[in-house]
């Protein structure tokens, strides 16, 4: 039975009862799953050992070598080496601007004050970054044998955005994760979960078949058990770092910082940032201070309207499994907080000091001016791009409009004027321009698709038709149209048949998910067929195989595809011509197959791999007609 999302929400849901009823016992079952999962490994990697000992040791008393001998302990050895690769898990420190005590003491001081309270080990760094969050990382500097680097990541719009009680509960919060009190042992299994993450990415691309195959068929079966009693374990941990907020902040401050966390969130996303870019239309160079225009926002009252809109949404989501953080309404429930829309003007007050100011103190100009320069540099060209894609755009539309009043535009033309137009000119605007694409190309999915976007924004349920049309055309759009509708069903007070949609928007991801898997390697047990390319794009690919000399055969195949049958699936097989002093080298293989990859413009999804490994490969691709596309001059 396969492993998808309605059997994991089931085991998950399941858990939680489990874990809320005997949590010890639950717990005991995570570390026996966290534990399996290594002791597999290190027994398959005992027996490779043990096996390799012995036919060295059979070798030795023999007093001969044959080439089987031979061959056994050099595949024992390179199958021991994969595994031994795979395991060795490093963990890159993470990034940001460094925080040194004699620069931010303040910072230091409440950070070693919360530590203590919670009994959290002392932080090795700080980190400030652009990010409206904040977070703990544990890195472990010898990998699976642990000895813990901490670091404290704090967002500087984040510390903009809060009074520096604020900020205290959320720094509260993220201790809690460390707390003695309760979270080694979560913070132990959340390490693993992106160990085994790595473990699994190492097996791979360890570029041994044997070792795959070995690992698919228990990866296949523990992978999903794991993240689902770590996963409820996570979240039970997200419940208990609330916890730790509220004991040393106060209800009402901790429940005000999650409101707040969750309204400012996306105003910087909706609101600040959306004003920055526009100002592409006019400005050939972006602003200078952003960060600075970003603390003066943040520190205002904000509009009414807009934070009631975010708030409504922010209280209105739920809980799901996508995600092991609990929605904001569960995370109030959970602290005791009953939320009272007439305390909303209080909880937005503009705010006097906030903790960036109270926190970074006389540094905070400098530390607003680094990130403003950091993202004006790094926006600097794709921002002159856009000033001139949308001079550019201004133009055209110019140039359609006057056109259209001569002459009917072709569907290209009154499709482009369409979107330009909503882009420049709104809603209101482009829906006639839309509806008329529409009754020339009744099954146009772009004008069908942005029409019934415009309608559900306007409450119209007629919008749900143009959606479902547009999904008709283009399956690339399934995903986010029943979003679209969804959400829209949701506000309606629809809840089953929204509940329908998500569920198909679900199902089509995970037909999605098994698409890219069968797309993600080839075989030799897989059914290959004669490709459909045309000549035109067989040509360009042999001029493209001619500028590579060290190519020396090519081979091109489809392979016969389960899932969405109708896209094509190419696979592109090369043998490589390596002298003898050069041997081959698997860099060689990446970068030959990379710089091929980056040169494809004709074949839509293709796999490249070498032949030169895969001989027993080469013989099946000879048999299927018309497979070989290329074969360098001089050789046979």
């Amino acid at each position: 039975m396969a492993f998808n999302q309605e059997r994991f929400d089931r085991l998950i849901q399941k858990l939680e009862v489990f874990a809320n009823k005997q949590p010890h016992l639950y717990k005991l079952h995570v570390a026996f799953l966290a534990t399996l999962g290594y002791a597999y490994i290190f027994l398959v990697l005992a027996v490779t050992l043990g096996l390799l000992i012995s036919i060295i040791f059979l070798m030795l008393n023999a007093q001969s070598v044959n080439a089987s001998s031979v061959k056994g302990v050099i595949f024992l050895l390179a199958f021991a080496l994969v595994l031994v690769r795979s395991l060795w898990v490093s963990f890159p420190p993470p990034t940001g601007l460094p925080l040194q005590p004699q620069d931010v003491p303040n910072l230091y001081s409440l950070t070693n004050e919360i530590s203590s309270k919670l009994q959290a080990p002392r932080f090795h760094h700080i980190l400030l970054t652009n990010d409206f969050n904040a977070a703990v990382v544990q890195r472990p500097r010898l990998g699976l044998l642990g000895w813990q680097q901490n670091y404290l990541i704090v967002g500087l719009p984040l510390m903009l955005a809060l009074s520096p009680e604020q900020f205290r509960a959320v720094l509260a919060h993220e201790l809690g994760h460390l707390s003695g009190n309760h979270s080694r042992f979560s913070g132990w299994i959340y390490r693993q979960r992106l160990t085994w993450y790595r473990i699994i990415k190492g097996l791979g691309q360890g570029g041994n078949e044997v070792s795959s195959l070995m690992f698919e068929r228990f990866l296949t079966w523990y992978s999903p058990f794991f993240n689902a009693y770590s996963f409820v374990l996570a979240r039970m941990d997200e419940y208990e770092a609330d916890r730790c907020a509220l004991e040393l902040t106060g209800e009402q401050n901790a429940a005000e910082t999650l409101i707040n966390v969750e309204v400012k969130a996306r105003f910087l996303e909706r609101y600040f940032w959306s004003s920055i870019y526009k100002q592409v239309e006019t400005e050939i160079e972006p602003p200078e201070m952003t960060y600075m225009a970003m603390q003066q926002a943040l520190s205002q009252r904000l509009h009414q309207e807009i934070t009631s809109s975010y708030l409504i949404e922010a209280l209105t989501n739920r809980t799901n499994n996508a995600d092991t953080h609990p929605c904001l309404k569960d995370r109030l429930k959970s602290l005791g907080y009953i939320f009272n829309p007439q305390q909303e003007l209080a909880i937005f007050a503009p705010i006097e000091i906030s903790a960036a100011q109270k926190l970074l103190g006389n540094k905070l100009e400098k530390f607003i001016a680094h990130f403003s320069q950091a993202w004006r540099e790094e926006i600097a060209t794709p921002w002159r791009q856009k000033y001139a894609e949308f001079q550019q755009s201004i133009a055209t539309l110019k140039d359609l409009n006057q056109k259209a009043k001569t002459q009917q535009l072709t569907l290209d033309e009154a499709t482009q004027r369409a979107f330009l137009t909503f882009e420049f000119e709104g809603e209101e605007a482009v829906i006639p321009l839309l509806q008329e694409i529409i009754h020339r190309d009744i099954h146009h999915a772009s004008a069908n698709y942005l029409l019934g976007q415009i309608l559900l924004n306007k409450q119209d349920t007629t919008g749900i038709e143009y959606i479902e049309k547009a999904i008709e055309q283009d399956s690339s759009i399934v995903i986010e149209g029943c979003q679209a509708i969804c959400y829209f069903l949701q506000q309606q007070g629809k809840i089953n048949e929204a509940k329908s949609y998500q569920e198909r928007a679900v199902n089509y991801h995970e037909l999605i998910l098994k698409a890219q898997k069968e797309r993600s390697s080839v075989r030799e047990k897989d059914k290959l067929e004669s490709h459909n390319a045309s000549d035109i794009e067989v040509n360009k690919l042999r001029q493209q195989f001619s500028h590579h000399p060290d190519i020396k055969t090519a081979y091109l195949v489809q392979k016969n595809m389960e899932f969405f049958p109708e896209n094509p699936f190419y696979v592109l097989a090369l043998k490589r011509e390596v002298s003898f002093l050069e041997g081959i080298h698997e860099t060689d293989h990446s970068k030959l197959v990379n710089s091929l990859l980056e040169e494809n413009e004709f074949l839509g999804n293709v796999f490249i791999f070498i032949l030169n490994d895969h001989l027993n490969m080469e013989k099946k691709l000879k048999r299927i007609p018309n497979s070989m596309i290329y074969q360098k001059k001089g050789k046979k």
